[in-house]
């Protein structure tokens, strides 16, 4: 998968591989987690931008800063058992990092120690309504 190329979650490259290579679920598993995440919180991406502060924003993905137990709530509605949460949780951290760059990374990494990240991938780059 290209760098650029969110594929059906916004989730990629480091970001992918070093939450994958630190979850305790089978690293193939990962992406298909992410892509069930993706599908319950795209919808939901009118209400992030209401409720949450937004941290970034690119043509592809959205970034926010969200109460710690956030997590909670999407692994119940979703089914996911601690194990899984977890490392979607892991993921979506290291994602927020990165969308920090170089200049913010720190900023970023100093706010998820109070409160959690969420990246959700926008329909066709951004086009959609």
């Amino acid at each position: 998968m290209a760098d650029d190329d969110p594929g059906p979650y916004p989730i990629e490259g480091t970001a992918l591989v070093k939450s994958a290579a630190l979850a305790s679920v089978p690293a193939g598993r990962l992406p298909e987690l992410l892509a069930c995440v993706q599908a319950d919180l795209g919808p939901r991406l009118d209400d992030y931008r209401r409720r949450y502060e937004q941290i970034a924003a690119t043509a592809d993905r959205e970034a926010f800063l969200v109460e710690p137990d956030h997590w909670e709530g999407v692994g119940d509605r979703l089914g996911l058992s601690d194990r899984e949460r977890a490392a979607v949780v892991r993921a979506h951290e290291a994602a927020v990092e990165r969308v920090g760059g170089r200049e913010r990374r720190s900023e970023f990494e100093t706010a998820l120690e109070i409160r959690s990240g969420v990246v959700i991938g926008l329909p066709d780059g951004g086009d959609a309504e």
